[in-house]
């Protein structure tokens, strides 16, 4: 059997010498072919295995080439290849035809564009040949790698273009700030081109680098916040190890030292002044001091104090935790004229000291404030808050009741008037004398109508009447026993007929509006008439309640329906006051049981048969009859003719009376003689002629004066009538029954008629108008008279 042979030729070029393995150079394997024989278990024909000739190596490629030509890389070559172009060589796998070409008739392999080494830093190719006429492989595919051979074309990159950083201030030499990394996209494993170091090119003398870690560090001692508090560092990444034509990076580090308390408060000033009047009230505010410190944040939070003075019970400072600043207020009422300067020792002392610093010194200072007191015109004092006044409500009329006191507290000491605000005591029951303060009596008092009188007492001063102030006085009611004892409510009580003697038929009780201070007690007992009662008697129960007992045995409704039982109630007060109180006792017919079934006397009358239905039918009877009886009488009332008939009815405005008097022993009838004595009629009488819906106070008239003439007397009544809203209606028709004098119209009387001495002849009537008619028709007629 033949054996074929595979040369391929690569071409590398490293540190500008270019390294070739020629085709005849084998590996230590067999150039020969092994022959191996054996039987195989389908067809049992030999088998043959041809082992190679040679072996691929790791071939290196420049990247980055920028040469005028294509770079060559190498060429395939078969021992079948006589040279007659029956061959034909293909080339696989990465980057075959786009970035490795192949000649497919000479096996010649160029690298058609410049390769980057950090894009793809090894490639896998195949190889193989194959006839042309047959397109069978003349050779087995053999397999071989491209390694890009790096260069120095990246500069270090570090991870972040600006670091931030803090530190505390007053930190130690060599204290670790941050790291800072930086990369290299160069191959780490070949030469030195991604051997990064790092040097500070900015931030000196106050921090340090690692050249290998990167680390910053500080570099200076005791560097202070409130001196500088921001730094800005700038590190460079350079690689070949740092060496010249290294490529480098750089990057910002910002630093910030951060605060600690290591600076006590300072007063600016060791003594401050401020002043008050005398009348600022508990938690005025009067000045604000300050201590400073450089610190930030809770390391300058301060906390202010009085430590000593001999105001520090009279004032307060409190600390502004927005401003830092001591707030001095007002602690106690300031009198001027018990003191009018204090002194105070203020002290400012750091919330959260911190240790490292204590040998520093105290963390704490001082200063001395000085307060002066203003005098002001003060208004009256009281010399209590309130008073509290007892009085019984049995005292006379301009009694005094109690005093109240004010005085200027100023040093002139004006004179001060006193008055009561007549707001609080509407029904001027209380008077006060304006030079001495006490109170008295003005009208009677109740306590049962107001147990408490809550009044306000105004002090003002007499040369300054702007200057007041007042007080409020509680005035209390003492109970005296001024009312009598009476039953606690209306009983209605009952006796059965069938009772027996000593039979409790009602328990009663009192009441009193008094209220004695060890309580109610009262005593019942019958009066002395019926001390003796054949029928009741009274038992008093010592507990304020009363029990009625029967005396006899039965009772009958047919002989008394009703009992009445006077019953005196006495209280234990000084003075004793008593009361009577009668119980109305009706007799009942009752069950065995002793309830009550009728206590109606009428009951007795009905047949004792009759059950309650029959009844029921009887009443009802006898309350229709009534209806019927009733609107009979009604209606006769409607039937009575008029006097006159008209087409002008005036019936809607007379005053109808229907009484023609009683003769002598008629005293409601009219009496002429009270028209000749006028202040008769001036007693408040009520109307006849109205029925008063309302009771109302009738107005009394002016008295007339005596010997009056009776027609003055009718103008001015007529003329009250008119304006008197209490009058009827002004369209009604007041009838006085007098004519008076020298009448124009002569007498219509009939009473007369018989002293004449003919007929008298009444045909004038008809002359007068529609109103007279029938009169004209009752007289006017010659057959009148036998009519």
């Amino acid at each position: 059997m033949r054996t074929y042979s595979l040369t391929v030729l690569l071409w590398s070029c490293m540190l500008h010498a270019i390294h070739m393995m020629p085709s005849e150079k084998r590996t230590n394997k067999h150039s020969h072919s092994e022959r191996i024989t054996g039987l195989s278990e389908n067809d049992g024909k030999t088998l043959h295995r041809t082992k190679r000739g040679w072996m691929w190596n790791q071939f290196f490629l420049l990247e980055e080439y920028t040469g005028p030509d294509t770079q060559y890389v190498g060429k395939l070559h078969t021992d079948q290849d006589k040279g007659d172009g029956n061959l034909k060589y293909i080339l696989t796998g990465d980057g075959a035809g786009s970035l490795f070409i192949i000649d497919e008739n000479t096996g010649d392999i160029h690298a058609a564009k410049k390769l980057d080494r950090e894009e793809k830093s090894l490639y896998v190719l195949r190889a193989k040949a194959i006839d042309r006429k047959t397109g069978r492989q003349v050779e087995p595919e053999s397999e071989f790698i491209i390694k890009i051979h790096d260069i120095n074309d990246n500069e270090p990159k570090f991870t972040k273009d600006m670091y931030t950083a803090s530190i505390p201030e007053m930190a130690g030499v060599g204290t670790s700030v941050i790291q800072v990394t930086a990369t290299d996209a160069d191959d780490a494993n070949y030469g030195n081109s991604a051997k990064v170091v790092y040097s500070i090119l900015q931030g000196q003398p106050y921090f340090s680098v690692d050249p290998e870690t990167g680390i910053i560090k500080t570099a200076l001692p005791d560097m202070s916040r409130e001196n500088r508090e921001q730094y800005q560092v700038v590190i460079q990444a350079k690689d070949m190890g740092g060496q010249m034509g290294g490529l480098s990076g750089t990057t910002t580090v910002n630093i910030t030292l951060t605060d600690v308390n290591d600076n006590p408060p300072r007063f600016p000033q060791s003594t401050y002044q401020f002043s008050s009047p005398e009348s600022a009230l508990p938690g005025t505010p009067l000045g604000r001091i300050k201590a400073n410190d450089p610190d930030v944040g809770e390391n300058a939070e301060i906390e202010y104090s009085i430590s000593n003075g001999d105001g520090s019970d009279m004032f307060d400072i409190v600390t502004d935790k927005n401003t830092q600043e001591g707030i001095i207020t007002v602690k106690k009422h300031l009198d001027f004229e018990n003191k009018m300067l204090y002194t105070l020792r203020v002290e400012a002392t750091n919330t959260h000291p911190d240790p490292r610093f204590l040998q520093l010194g105290p963390f704490k200072d001082t200063a001395f404030v000085k307060i002066s007191v203003e005098d002001i015109d003060e208004p009256p004092v009281f010399s209590r808050p309130w008073y509290l006044i007892e009085v019984d409500e049995d005292a006379k009329e301009g009694s005094i009741i109690g005093q109240v006191v004010a005085q200027d507290p100023d040093i002139t000491k004006n004179a001060i008037k006193y008055s009561v605000d007549r707001h609080t005591d509407l029904d001027r029951i209380f008077n006060i004398y304006s030079g001495n303060g006490s109170l008295f009596i003005s009208k009677p008092l109740d306590r049962e109508e107001t147990p408490w009188h809550n009044i306000t007492v105004i002090a003002t001063e007499i040369n300054n009447p702007k200057q007041s102030s007042q007080i409020p006085v509680f005035i209390r009611i003492l109970d005296i026993n001024d009312h009598a004892p009476e039953f606690a409510k209306y009983y209605e009580t009952f006796v059965c007929e069938n009772a027996k003697a000593g039979q409790l038929i009602q328990t009663v009780s009192a009441v009193d509006k008094d209220e004695p201070p060890r309580g109610h007690k009262f005593f019942f007992e019958l009066v002395p008439e019926f001390a003796l009662h054949p029928n009741f008697s009274i038992v008093d129960n010592k507990d304020n309640t009363a029990g009625i007992l029967t005396r006899r045995n039965g009772y009958s409704r047919s002989k008394m329906s009703t009992y009445l039982l006077p019953v005196i109630i006495f209280d234990n007060d000084y003075p004793i006051q008593s009361s009577t109180g009668t119980l109305t006792i009706r007799v009942c017919a009752c069950d065995s049981r002793g309830n009550m079934q009728s206590c109606n006397a009428e009951a007795l009358l009905l047949p004792a048969g009759l059950s309650t239905g029959a009844l029921v039918a009887i009443l009802l009877c006898i309350i229709i009859l009534l209806l019927v009886v009733l609107f009979t009488a009604l209606k006769r009332q409607r039937k009575k003719e008029p006097l006159i008939i008209s087409k002008d009815d005036v019936r809607d405005n007379i005053v109808t009376y229907n009484d023609e008097g009683g003769g002598e022993e008629d005293t409601q009838a009219f009496d002429i003689g009270t028209l000749r004595n006028p202040e008769a009629r001036e007693e408040s009488k009520m109307r006849r002629d109205v029925i008063p819906e309302t009771i109302f106070q009738i107005r009394r008239t002016a008295p007339l004066w005596e010997n009056i003439d009776v027609q003055d007397f009718i103008h001015r009544r007529l003329k009250e009538n008119d304006l008197d809203p209490a009058a009827p209606p002004y369209d009604s028709l007041a009838t006085y029954a007098y004519e008076g004098n020298d009448s124009v119209a002569n007498s219509l009387s009939s009473l007369e008629s018989l002293t004449t001495e003919g007929n008298q002849d009444y045909d004038y009537l008809s002359d007068w108008g529609p109103r007279f008619k029938k009169l004209a028709d009752m007289y006017g007629g010659e057959d009148s008279d036998r009519d």
